[in-house]
Formats: structure tokens, sequence, C-alpha cells
């Protein structure tokens, strides 16, 4: 499923994969060159901009993670996204 989120400044953002509990990373819609770390808190939503190489190094990461909890439908949706924004 894809999922939007509305950023204040740069618009319409894409997610890319979950991170962590209450942390997922996002890039711009069209351009996909900007990234951010979005944490869900109490006080609402944190964006943190991230440098490009972060972003690769957390969806890497990320596959990992799915390959090795055998989340295999998982891994080859986050497997395209990877080839589709970094390759």
């Amino acid at each position: 499923m894809e999922t939007y989120l509305n950023h204040p400044t740069f618009g319409l953002l894409f997610r890319v994969c979950m991170v962590e509990e209450n942390q997922e990373l996002f890039t711009t819609l069209y351009a996909q060159r900007l990234f951010f770390l979005v944490t869900t808190g109490s006080s609402g939503l944190a964006f943190e901009p991230i440098s490009r190489s972060d972003a690769r190094h957390l969806v890497e990461n990320r596959l990992r993670i799915l390959r090795r909890m055998g989340a295999s439908k998982d891994f080859e949706q986050l497997q395209k996204i990877h080839k589709q924004t970094f390759q």
C-alpha cells in the first residue's frame, strides 16, 4: 500500500519504508532527491532531513531485516523501490 504525507514546505512525500516503530522514511514524490526521517510522537510528526546516502543505508538495513524475517512479499516490494530510487 502506498502512503503519502504532506510536508509543510516540500509538499507531497512518498513513504519509502518503515525504519523502526513510529519512524518511517519518506522522499519527495517526484524528484526523489530529498529524504526525511518522519517520527510520529505524542506532539505530532517530526521531519528530519537526511542525506541520500543515509536514506539508502536505512533502506538496505530494512531489506536485511525483511530477508531474515522471511517476509518475501515486503522484501520484493522494498527491493523494487530501492532499485527505482537509488540505482
